[in-house]
């Protein structure tokens, strides 16, 4: 059994962890720490609410401390839990900066404690689908592949002033898709960045376009606020062929409308949901099909941090990748223009 406190006790602890960790019969939730007692969320039966971080970072029960904060106090906290003896698991961005994410992983490492991000987008049903299509070869080589993440929310750039680092929308959202293509694609060879307000000047980024060029391929990473059509979550080109998924993963949809995992059919897409594959065979005959969904599970990341804690298990993150999500982060607030 893995028991874990939460530091936060806002919407990342109450929509995105919970749900799966208090599922998990290999994993004791005992504390969660608020700054405030006024939360919005339903306290969780059999759970230890408390006011002072300290009660969670020296209670010996504790094994695993999860950082749900926002991300100026990621590496403060992390960096106590660790002096702690503390495992961590940190909600992305990691940190603010990769030096940061760089001194963290290098103190758990002296201290041989876990430490790894919450990269629960690797577990999107989308993703997961695409990654089954592309390895089936199906398409032959690949050649291009564009992600998109879009919304239709314009009130909440315009409701901001210009802000950069964790404020922006790149920080905010490109740490879920950065994250996709580093974890299936690799490191690019370069990366050309185009990060903007186009709603008006003077307020929060509200799109950005990232293009990752590898050795045979170009990935894309677009995503919008002023959406009211959204693009399709993947478009996979290859010689042979295209794989279209239209629709994106469906957990966070039924997770907003407190449907939760434990309903059996929970984030699963449905027919009208599935993407379309266009290829033309070996024979030079064209197909047309839909293509089933891979089932997404955020609670993999759970089990795998409980293989990695308990057994030792390789890291399902891997440090190397986390620091260079940052980097591409820091790299892409410098071309917003005001």
């Amino acid at each position: 059994m893995l028991t874990i406190g939460y530091i936060g006790n806002g919407k990342s602890t109450n929509r995105y962890h919970l749900p799966f960790s208090l599922k998990n019969e290999n994993i004791h939730v005992k504390s969660i720490y608020s700054r405030r007692n006024n939360s919005v969320w339903d306290k969780i039966p059999n759970v230890n609410y408390v006011d002072d971080p300290d009660r969670i970072f020296k209670d010996k029960e504790i094994q695993l401390v999860v950082i749900c904060t926002p991300l100026k106090f990621h590496y403060e906290y992390a960096k106590l839990a660790l002096e702690n003896g503390k495992h961590v698991l940190v909600e992305k961005p990691f940190t603010q900066t990769s030096d940061q994410a760089r001194e963290l992983f290098s103190y758990a490492r002296e201290k041989n404690l876990f430490i790894q991000c919450y990269q629960n987008r690797r577990f999107d049903s989308d993703f997961l689908t695409v990654q089954r299509v592309i390895n089936s070869g199906i398409l032959g080589d690949i050649l291009e592949v564009e992600m998109h993440y879009d919304y239709f929310r314009p009130e909440i750039p315009m409701s901001r002033k210009f802000s950069n680092g964790e404020f922006s929308y790149l920080y905010g959202h490109g740490c879920h898709t950065i994250d996709q293509a580093l974890s299936f694609f690799g490191n690019p060879n370069s990366i050309t960045y185009d990060v903007r307000q186009l709603l008006e000047k003077g307020h929060m980024n509200d799109y950005f376009d990232l293009d990752l060029f590898y050795d045979s391929k170009k990935v894309s990473i677009k995503s919008s606020y002023f959406r009211l059509k959204e693009r399709p979550s993947f478009v996979v080109y290859g010689k042979k062929g295209v794989f279209v998924k239209q629709t994106k993963d469906r957990q966070e949809e039924h997770l907003k409308l407190f449907y939760m995992p434990s309903n059996k059919d929970f984030g699963i897409d449905l027919p009208e949901h599935y993407g379309i594959l266009t290829f033309v065979d070996d024979e030079g005959k064209y197909h047309e099909e839909k293509v089933i969904s891979e089932v997404g599970d955020y609670g993999r990341v759970y089990d795998g941090v409980y293989e990695s804690i308990i057994f030792g298990k390789e890291k399902m993150v891997k440090d190397e990748e986390t620091i260079r999500q940052i980097e591409i982060l820091e790299e892409g607030i410098n071309y917003i223009e005001e």
